[in-house]
């Protein structure tokens, strides 16, 4: 067994303007509004147990207008010093792609455009599985589609970076993020929530993953899937006695930092944070088209249904 190789170094943004102003998910309403002063404790309580775990952490500025600009998990997709951007569904939230565009620019990152008029939400449905003994040292992206991002964006996805991609259906709207129903703890285990998904992809899921936790409807209704793993430390808005008991089993230490006030916009602990050191280690003379040395282009593996 192998701990994450990434996670260490995380994005997030402030919530100076966060609000609940439009509804795009079922937590979502505008009559209900997050209290600012609860929300910069809670956002603040997370940064700290966050870097108590051994995360380092960059903060970008927030924007006036885009108050969903602090769930920084949906801006796009980091791997090895490149950042795809992501194409929102919804257009509330589309003016954050060239903000997320800028900050990665302005740090030297290469920005690598998708290419196709697809949506796809970043790494909020899209997370890196294995590269660890268990794997063989494989990596795959596990991806969610229906509700907020496309099959054909996780294949182009797949292409341009040179990985696997597993694709599986979220089909119940209070998932719509594969990181709210898959977790990955390490190179053989993740937290999966079955309650989002349909048979074929819990099938897929557990082929890939040699030692599933499977939450209980409690569990994956209150985000326990959303968290964010340091090392051996499990970063979590909330978790119930048992499954705390399953990953301390599992060698991980649990630390709850609730995040109430951001739950009201159907974010938790991943949601407000973007990794920035995935490196997914595809073969070393790949390019941005995703064709491996020698022109063969990379093919990527998608689960549909049978």
């Amino acid at each position: 067994m192998s701990r994450l190789t990434w996670g260490r170094h995380l994005l997030l943004c402030p919530p100076r303007h966060y609000d609940v102003v439009y509804e795009i998910n079922p937590y979502m309403h505008v009559e209900v509004h997050p209290d600012p002063d609860r929300a910069a404790a809670q956002f603040e309580g997370l940064v700290a147990t966050l870097r108590q775990a051994g995360a380092t952490i960059e903060l970008m500025d927030p924007v006036p207008g885009l108050p969903d600009l602090v769930f920084t998990a949906n801006a796009g997709f980091v791997d090895a010093g490149r950042f795809v951007p992501s194409r929102f569904r919804h257009p509330q939230r589309q003016g954050e792609t060239p903000v997320d565009v800028a900050w990665f620019r302005a740090r030297g990152y290469e920005v690598v455009d998708l290419g196709l008029d697809e949506p796809f939400e970043g790494a909020g449905d899209a997370l890196p599985f294995g590269g660890g003994p268990a794997s063989g040292g494989r990596t795959v992206i596990v991806a969610g589609y229906r509700m907020r991002s496309s099959v054909a964006a996780h294949l182009r996805l797949g292409s341009l970076l040179g990985v696997p991609v597993r694709s599986v259906e979220l089909v119940d709207e209070r998932w719509y993020h594969v990181d709210l129903v898959f977790c990955p703890l390490d190179d053989r285990r993740a937290l999966i929530a079955p309650q989002g998904l349909d048979r074929y992809g819990c099938r897929v899921l557990e082929a890939l993953v040699p030692e599933p936790i499977w939450l209980e409807d409690d569990e994956a209704a209150s985000f326990c899937a959303n968290s964010v793993v340091i090392g051996d430390v499990i970063v979590m808005p909330a978790c119930t006695p048992a499954l705390g008991r399953r990953l301390e089993a599992a060698g991980l230490q649990v630390a709850v930092a609730p995040v109430g006030e951001f739950l009201k916009a159907g974010g938790g602990c991943r949601c407000l944070t973007l990794a920035l050191d995935v490196d997914l280690g595809a073969s070393p003379g790949r390019s941005a088209v995703g064709a491996r040395p020698g022109g063969r282009s990379v093919a990527t593996g998608t689960a549909s249904r049978p």
